[in-house]
């Protein structure tokens, strides 16, 4: 228990890691590290500017006010984390690795569509394999940074499925579920001279619009989207 005071408000946070701040993930952190920013206090003493230049705008803000001991969100006891889960059943038993794939994505896009919708993103993924013989397998993964990108959630899922070993599987139904949802403007996007995910990011908005107006099935599957890489 930290009392409401700004000294020992201070005291608790500067020593932790940048890290430990909501809205701060691996990735993030590792930037922020190569320019000599690796504590909560750390974030504190750079001029905002400054961080601006590197996290972006709203994250930059977010993080120097959080940095500071100051969060305007509301305080929920004990509440559960969030989740919102996409599953397909087969009509047989299904043996065909690529269909499992293939499963997969359609279940992201779904999943990446409903996250947009409702102005959240997802921090982990979790797939279920139910078998034939009705016996399940789970795996989770959590992401690098919280995120409704598809491509993103795309590149995640297919490294879960392939752990699975599914070559001679028979499988009768998959389940993809996000897990510890938080609000979209917590996301963290890293500013980028990349133009493809720029590019990327445009097509997944036009296609939420396309889904929104003709249905969910009009845009395709997530393979409309390149692979990482």
């Amino acid at each position: 228990m930290v009392r409401d005071d700004p000294y020992e408000i201070a005291a608790f946070l500067r020593t932790k890691p940048t890290a430990a701040l909501p809205g701060i993930g691996p990735k993030t952190a590792r930037t922020l590290a190569r320019y000599g920013i690796t504590t909560v206090g750390d974030i504190a003493d750079t001029q905002l500017p400054t961080l601006q230049r590197i996290l972006g705008t709203g994250t930059a803000r977010q993080a120097h006010d959080l940095a500071h001991g100051i969060d305007e969100r509301p305080v929920v006891p004990s509440a559960a984390p969030k989740t919102m889960s996409a599953g397909h059943r087969f009509d047989r038993d299904e043996l065909d690795p690529d269909q499992y794939h293939r499963t997969v994505l359609r279940l992201v896009q779904e999943l990446g569509a409903r996250l947009r919708t409702s102005g959240e993103i997802t921090q982990a993924l979790t797939l279920t394999v139910t078998y034939a013989d009705r016996t399940q397998t789970t795996r989770s993964r959590t992401l690098t940074d919280p995120t409704a990108h598809t491509p993103a959630l795309a590149a995640t899922a297919r490294e879960v499925l392939t752990g699975f070993g599914l070559q001679r599987a028979r499988v009768r139904a998959l389940a993809l579920r996000a897990e510890r949802l938080q609000p979209t403007e917590r996301t963290v996007h890293q500013l980028t001279f990349d133009d493809r995910d720029h590019k990327l990011r445009r097509l997944e908005t036009a296609l939420d619009r396309a889904a929104l107006r003709y249905g969910p099935g009009i845009a395709g599957s997530a393979s409309t989207f390149p692979q990482a890489g």
